[in-house]
């Protein structure tokens, strides 16, 4: 893939801030709101964000107050001097975001599904210098997200970055948008210079957990954090059990570590690359385990076609995930983990029987 042309020079409106915070409202309600919001956040936050057109997943919810909400925005800029960001999902939210001198536009997980919506958005956006950020699409499909920086790039827009907000699932998972770590880690492999930030309310949509998931992006070198505040977030017109306080903020804030990015001494190199040598004999090991497993695997299929007898067996797998997880916990592994791991060798395996049950 051609090296696309982001610049990372513009994180400088953060003024040194490691990490990188925006803060605001899930939504701008009213002006009394938006602007009450601004003057109690913590003074290290410098942009401002608000959603001002809240795509919903279902009819009848409050979805944003409109192009109104952008004026209130703009006051905010005036009296405190903070920088302002909001979502754009069309062409003419760009416009108007663009005659209000919005700093910063993101487009949400909603959009970035769709090419044809970031193309529209990144034509409109032609020309102009702001700093654009892109969601994650809310499938977890890395060449989607890729692709929207792709079409970014390539209208010229240099200040680029992205924002892992986590991904949608029909599976009940302590999380409302399953982190899928891997994916931003191998956007970033792709993509080195562009800056990734996280929004960890969108990720948990439980405010008691945004903090840890903060801490788990800033452990992986992410730039920044998108977290949504509010005054009184109990009663705020969408999202409320994702939103902090002002002072809740502040103290996610303070408590946050910034890890170095390596540490340059013999003793620690020494160390880290002992460890990483027991790591690699380990997943050597693990592979010939797996190839022994397909083996196995093979001979069932081989069963299977001689007996005539269908690939899945629902009662068998649904008895082995159980069995897995539960010892996975006593073991200290997580349900999602295992669940992973074993629908992965699941999957393998049925292929396997298939090809052999269908071999002509």
């Amino acid at each position: 893939m051609e090296k696309l042309n982001i610049n990372k020079d513009w994180l400088s409106l953060f003024q040194g801030q490691n990490p990188a915070i925006i803060a605001g409202p899930c939504s701008a309600e009213t002006p009394e709101q938006v602007m009450r919001i601004a003057k109690s956040l913590p003074k290290e936050v410098k942009v401002y964000r608000a959603g001002i057109w809240k795509p919903r997943t279902r009819p009848g919810g409050f979805e944003g107050v409109g192009a109104i909400g952008l004026k209130w925005l703009q006051q905010v800029k005036a009296e405190t001097g903070m920088l302002i960001a909001t979502e754009v999902a069309t062409a003419e939210h760009v416009r108007l975001c663009l005659e209000h001198d919005i700093d910063i536009l993101w487009i949400g997980a909603r959009t970035a599904v769709n090419p044809f919506a970031i193309q529209e958005i990144a034509d409109a956006l032609r020309g102009t210098d702001k700093v654009v950020l892109l969601k994650n699409p809310v499938n977890p499909d890395l060449s989607l997200w890729m692709g929207g920086v792709e079409r970014l790039a390539e209208a010229g827009i240099t200040k680029l970055g992205v924002i892992h907000r986590g991904f949608s699932t029909y599976e009940k998972t302590k999380y409302r948008n399953i982190p899928e770590w891997q994916i931003p880690i191998d956007l970033k492999l792709h993509l080195p210079n562009i800056p990734i930030f996280c929004d960890p309310s969108h990720i948990t949509g439980n405010r008691d957990k945004i903090l840890g998931v903060s801490q788990q992006a800033l452990d992986l070198n992410y730039e920044g954090l998108m977290i949504e505040t509010h005054c009184d977030p109990d009663n705020a017109w969408s999202d409320a059990a994702q939103q902090v306080t002002p002072e809740q903020l502040s103290d996610i804030i303070s408590k946050l570590r910034v890890r170095n990015v390596t540490d340059e001494t013999e003793e620690f190199l020494q160390q880290i690359q002992a460890h990483r040598i027991q790591i690699d004999d380990m997943d050597s090991k693990l592979l010939d385990l797996l190839r022994k497993r397909m083996l196995i695997s093979d001979a069932i299929g081989k069963l299977k076609r001689d007996k005539n007898v269908a690939v899945f067996q629902q009662d068998r797998w649904t008895k082995i995930l159980e069995k897995m997880q539960e010892e996975g916990k006593h073991i200290g592994f997580t349900e999602e983990f295992i669940t992973a791991i074993y629908t992965a060798i699941h999957q393998e395996s049925i292929y396997r029987q298939d090809k052999i049950i269908n071999k002509e």
